[in-house]
């Protein structure tokens, strides 16, 4: 039986073969592994033709037949032979395949293997329409979310695919798209193809609404021009469904991204008080507060896309070796790392220096800044470390000389006074600066307070005070000295004023 006119519209080659969805479970066994035929025939082995010969019957068991079936095949003609059992060939009959240059293949379903031949030689619709049938099929699967659709459009199809936007591939499934491949890929037309080397991509623009400059790319190694073309159509016809799924999954990350808004704001405003209710909320997000915690937080400078932000960096965070969370706040993404033990200065050190990498790879596309707070312990030391991240952040949005980005260790307690007036760190910060003065000396405190309010006058704050002037520069001198703190910088001397009106302002 001949399946193919002795005058085919096209050739065959092993690539697309082996490239083809259901080939019959097609493998290479010896001989070359490469090689374009005019003709496939099924059971004919006594045909005078050339070409692919496919034989139902299983390869012999003996040494001496499995021979015999070689040397026969190659005389007729054939350049290539498959049939069942062929993976069981001996070394003998390996060898003279090699020494004949006979391609030997082994094919669990013989007919299988000759439909598909004769798909891609003269059946070009029927090629696409078998695609379409088993992208259709996999449609009747629901699908948990983008990955898993991906997952299911895969198998069905036999090929990989990926969602992938100018710079990089979004989600993938069934393989790897090469960069060398995805650079290939036009962005501009509906409908675009690409080879490089072996592999090659039919890839789609994707109509969605809420993601722009994305396409869609089936891809494989060894696909024909025919295989391209009918991919190039199955990838309109799984377009839209992505487009919906991308949708779908796009609002349940806004409503995931509020309720952990909403939570990590509630455990913020605590100020290390436990609530049972907040706490238990945590717990079932996973967010885990005991351990060692470093916080941080993604502030945009400009106008940028919250949730875009956030899920930027989820996926950036994801090649960093340590448990993360993050969650929306404001117009960026607060977050934290956690630590089961106590991590060395150095550990410390080399993961606010990854933090900064995801800050580095954010800003080739985002006008963000980035604020690192100190690592903390405990339910209390996360909400301190958060506080200072966001702190932080505020003060790196006009950094430019540090790249924007800030890190509280790497600053002075005044200049953190100068930034967070009015935050939520703000008083700790004045007390703990001022804590000489309000230990050992409370006098001085008032008189460095008065003696700032009259724009450092020594005889302005003496007449307030009713004190003689060298009282006010002793006490002055000896304030100075307690704190630490150089009061003939503009600077410090602000910071100090700040602090001071913060400590001894009336408490509600």
């Amino acid at each position: 039986m001949v399946t193919t006119p002795r005058t085919p519209q096209a050739t065959l080659d092993l690539a697309s073969l082996l490239a083809h969805p259901d080939s019959g479970g097609l493998t290479h066994i010896a001989g070359p592994s490469t090689g374009t035929w005019q003709n496939l025939t099924v059971d004919e082995p006594e045909s005078a033709t050339e070409g692919l010969l496919v034989l139902t019957t299983a390869l012999p068991s003996t040494s001496w037949q499995q021979d015999a079936l070689v040397r026969r095949v190659r005389d007729r003609g054939f350049a290539a032979l498959a049939l069942p059992g062929a993976a069981l060939a001996g070394p003998g009959a390996r060898k003279l395949a090699d020494r004949l240059e006979l391609t030997l293949l082994s094919v669990d379903r013989p007919i299988a293997l000759a439909r598909a031949g004769w798909q891609l030689q003269q059946a070009r619709d029927a090629l696409t329409i078998d695609y379409v049938r088993k992208v259709a099929q996999a449609f009747e699967y629901p699908a948990a979310d983008l990955a898993d659709l991906l997952g299911h459009l895969c198998a069905a199809i036999g090929h990989g695919i990926a969602l992938i936007d100018s710079a990089r591939t979004v989600q993938q499934a069934g393989g790897v798209l090469s960069p060398e491949l995805h650079a290939e890929l036009s962005f501009t037309p509906w409908i675009s193809v690409a080879r490089v080397g072996d592999a090659a991509a039919a890839s789609v623009r994707v109509d969605s609404s809420t993601r722009r400059g994305l396409r869609l790319a089936v891809f494989d190694a060894g696909l024909s021009d025919v295989q391209l073309r009918a991919l190039s159509t199955v990838a309109e016809i799984m377009m839209p469904a992505v487009a919906a799924r991308i949708l779908i999954d796009e609002l349940d990350t806004v409503n995931d991204a509020s309720s952990s808004a909403d939570l990590l704001r509630a455990f913020i405003e605590l100020r290390g008080v436990r609530d049972p209710d907040v706490h238990q909320r945590m717990a079932e997000q996973g967010w885990r507060t005991a351990g060692y915690h470093l916080g941080f937080q993604f502030t945009a400078r400009t106008r940028v896309d919250p949730v875009g932000l956030l899920r930027a960096v989820s996926h950036e965070l994801a090649a960093v070796s340590v448990e993360s969370r993050v969650a929306l706040s404001g117009g960026g993404v607060l977050g934290w790392l956690t630590f089961t033990d106590p991590p060395a200065s150095s550990e410390v050190e080399r993961f606010a220096g990854a933090l900064n990498g995801v800050h580095q790879q954010l800003r080739r596309t985002r006008d963000v800044a980035l604020g690192i707070g100190s690592l903390q312990s405990g339910e209390t030391g996360l909400a301190r470390t958060l506080n200072e991240a966001g702190d932080a952040a505020k003060i790196a949005t006009s950094r430019s000389s540090s790249g924007y980005l800030v890190r509280v260790d790497s600053l002075g307690l005044e200049q953190l006074l100068l930034a967070w007036t009015g935050t939520d760190t703000f008083l700790p910060a004045a007390e703990s600066l001022l804590a000489p003065l309000l230990t050992e000396a409370p006098e001085l405190l008032d008189t460095l307070a008065a003696y700032l309010d009259h724009e450092s006058g020594i005889q302005a704050t003496a007449a307030a005070l009713g004190l003689h002037r060298n009282t006010v520069s002793q006490r002055v001198q000896r304030a100075q000295e307690l704190v630490g703190a150089d009061l003939t910088s503009p600077e410090t001397r602000l910071a100090l004023h700040l602090a001071c009106r913060a400590v001894l302002a009336p408490r509600g």
